[in-house]
């Protein structure tokens, strides 16, 4: 077949690039029946699947900044907090440092009233020994001096009362000669 016989064959024919009327209306129909499926269950589902979606994109973005306020919150109270334990610590070092400074007096102020009591007492001891000790020298030096006085005098100088004058006096020229050699110097 040639060209020829397919355009003559055409000519009484029907086209076939040009579909028939019914075939357009069954399409039609076709289509409208699926564009109402369509309009009335797909679309609702995707704007019901559309709708979740923004509501849990919008939801999470609202809890995302409820969570950022919260921390926020959270840093600032600890901030607040750490600021508070910082000034607490520094006022019980404070505290700590004026009640030692205390107590250091305290204890400087008793060791003073301790020495200044021991002090005392070794002065009263040493004075009482001393006068304990001069008591004791001056018997044994108005004894000696007594001997030995009788001895140089030839006579017994056994009189107690004559020997106690004696030494009193010997003794008292000894101190008044030592005391004006020391006033002299």
């Amino acid at each position: 077949m040639s060209n020829a016989d397919i355009f003559a064959a055409g000519a009484g024919a029907t086209n076939p690039i040009v579909p028939n009327w019914y075939d357009t209306i069954l399409v039609l129909i076709g289509f409208a029946i699926l564009l109402f499926i369509v309009i009335k269950f797909v679309v609702p589902m995707f704007e019901k699947t559309y709708a979740e979606r923004t509501e849990a994109i919008e939801g999470g973005i609202a809890k995302a900044e409820e969570a950022q306020a919260e921390a926020t919150a959270a840093l600032e109270e600890y901030k607040q907090q750490l600021s508070d334990a910082r000034a607490e610590a520094n006022k019980i070092r404070e505290d700590a440092r004026a009640e030692g400074a205390q107590i250091l007096a305290d204890l400087k102020e008793k060791a003073a009233a301790e020495s200044a009591r021991i002090t005392e007492q070794a002065q009263v001891t040493i004075a009482a020994e001393r006068q304990a000790a001069v008591v004791s020298l001056r018997s044994e030096v108005g004894t000696l001096a007594t001997t030995l006085a009788g001895q140089i005098v030839g006579e017994s100088l056994n009189d107690d009362a004559r020997s106690a004058r004696v030494v009193d006096r010997f003794l008292a020229d000894l101190e008044a000669n030592s005391k004006s050699e020391g006033a002299a110097k």
